[in-house]
């Protein structure tokens, strides 16, 4: 048998990481951690808020209609030029975390806003000890002083002078009406999200009952009284 011949052994040598490469490899996978960990806090925050608005929208028992019409995609509080009766300006972020039935009409206030005051202020009375979730908000879209004959029927509301052309960016009539012919119902975030019928009256009043219960109910795990 042939001996195998004697050669020299063969090896390999791979350089090791440095230092900088070693740790700039462990920071980028704390990195990762950390943003999955901000995405699922983050989950965790929003999923009530999730929920309720998918029970609402989604799971309804058949049978049950709603009476004020879901605003879709919602609309977001815009940066609005908003001034108190006495002229000094408001931050309409302050608006956020209630809930809001909102108003729209000019000072002069004629029989429809009167009638739309009115229905805004028996509906909150209407949800007994949740009556605190929900804020009256009157946006009133000129300068023109307010009546003294709505003083009494103001107490308690929040009114705010906002330019008509700003209102535009936020709310939007049913074609062929006017914004003044509606009420409004704005989410603790900030967003409109429905619209009750023009020139609702007092049974169509009680249906809009129906449909704020059941926001309040459904989003009860996540909205408290009180901003």
């Amino acid at each position: 048998m042939q001996a195998a011949s004697d050669e020299p052994l063969g090896l390999t040598v791979h350089s090791m990481p440095s230092p900088n490469q070693a740790l700039d490899g462990a920071e980028g996978r704390r990195t990762v951690v950390g943003r999955w960990k901000m995405i699922a806090v983050m989950l965790m925050c929003a999923a009530p808020v999730i929920a309720s608005y998918f029970t609402y929208y989604v799971i309804r028992p058949e049978g049950r209609s709603v009476y004020g019409e879901l605003i879709d995609p919602q609309r977001v509080l815009p940066a609005l030029t908003a001034t108190d009766r006495n002229g000094a300006p408001v931050d309409v972020a302050t608006l956020k975390g209630q809930w809001l039935l909102v108003a729209v009409a000019d000072a002069a206030c004629n029989a429809l806003c009167e009638q739309q005051l009115y229905l805004q202020r028996q509906l909150r009375e209407s949800l007994g000890r949740e009556k605190d979730r929900l804020d009256r908000v009157w946006l009133v879209s000129d300068a023109a002083p307010v009546p003294a004959r709505l003083e009494n029927g103001l107490r308690g509301a929040t009114v705010l002078r906002v330019p008509a052309e700003q209102l535009a960016q936020w709310f939007a009539p049913v074609q062929g009406h006017s914004l003044a012919e509606h009420l409004y119902v704005v989410d603790p975030m900030g967003n409109w999200m429905m619209r009750f019928p023009a020139g609702m009256d007092a049974k169509g009043a009680s249906r809009a009952k129906r449909d704020l219960d059941r926001l309040l109910r459904a989003s009860a795990s996540w909205d408290e009284p009180g901003r």
